[in-house]
């Protein structure tokens, strides 16, 4: 049996949907867990309660990785590319502290990773990059019907609008990437 080299990368760009999306895609990834962390909020928060922006907590995807099949900067490298780490607080029509972009560190190493990718891709957009670094806090798993959300409803408007596009820029600028 091939022994992993398994990590684990935490990150919030926007709508936890697409995150999940996008590394459905992704050589090396091996499982993809949508929910909510960074929150103040005493006990398990629900959708409804994140959806209320009064909980603190943002909408994440929990990545299990092979770091031998992919690094935590490639990892970033395509999540900085499929949001926009330009906008605080908000992706497209998502707007709340929710649907901030933020990379929770689980390693001192991660944390300097995370600092080196900012850097060098800030010289890519016109606007400062606004992605929050923290360390990883307590992950709430999200509802099961936020699980593998675009796969089992391609169909539905904002998958077709929002998530659809962003496979598609996934699949131009990172294909060598893919499965």
């Amino acid at each position: 049996m091939e022994e992993k080299n398994l990590q684990t990368a935490t990150i919030g760009g926007g709508c936890f949907w697409c995150t999940e999306a996008v590394f459905q895609e992704v050589k090396g990834v091996e499982t993809i867990v949508s929910g909510y962390t960074g929150g103040t909020a005493p006990g398990v928060p629900t959708y409804r309660e994140i959806c209320s922006g009064l909980t603190g907590h943002a909408e994440v995807v929990q990545l299990t990785f092979d770091s031998d099949v992919i690094s935590y900067q490639e990892i970033l490298i395509i999540f900085m590319a499929t949001h926009d780490p330009t906008t605080l607080n908000r992706q497209g029509a998502d707007v709340g502290t929710q649907y901030r972009s933020v990379i929770y560190y689980h390693t001192e190493q991660q944390k300097q990773t995370a600092e080196v990718v900012i850097k060098e891709l800030s010289e890519y957009y016109d606007d400062p990059i606004v992605t929050e670094l923290t360390a990883a806090e307590t992950f709430h798993k999200a509802e099961a019907e936020h699980q593998n959300y675009y796969r089992q409803h391609q169909q539905q408007g904002y998958c077709s609008y929002v998530i659809t596009p962003k496979l598609t820029k996934l699949r131009k600028l990172f294909a060598n990437k893919l499965k």
